[in-house]
């Protein structure tokens, strides 16, 4: 049993396919907020899985999850979520 419980969002794309997600791990940067996920169905072998990294943005008033066009940017936010990622399997050790 995890401790410290996990985050599932539900995401609809643009052709209202319905997707849950496990959050696990948030990271604001920039005033941005960026969200690591993975399918929540497969958490369960989470070591094959890719981690998809989603950033947050406001689109007629309402939060919307989007991909990372910018590289740079993708890359930074992907450095630090692994970091934090990282310290918190460290700490539970």
């Amino acid at each position: 049993m995890d401790q410290y419980g996990s985050d599932f969002i539900t995401i609809t794309d643009e052709d209202g396919t319905e997707y849950e997600l496990e959050v696990l791990s948030t990271l604001e940067y920039n005033g941005n907020t960026y969200m690591a996920v993975i399918p929540a169905a497969e958490s369960q072998d989470a070591l094959q899985l890719e981690v998809s990294i989603l950033k947050s943005v406001e689109e007629d008033g309402e939060p919307i999850l989007c991909a990372i066009e910018d590289q740079e940017e993708l890359e930074a936010v992907y450095d630090l979520i692994m970091d934090a990622l990282y310290e918190e399997e460290d700490d539970e050790a």
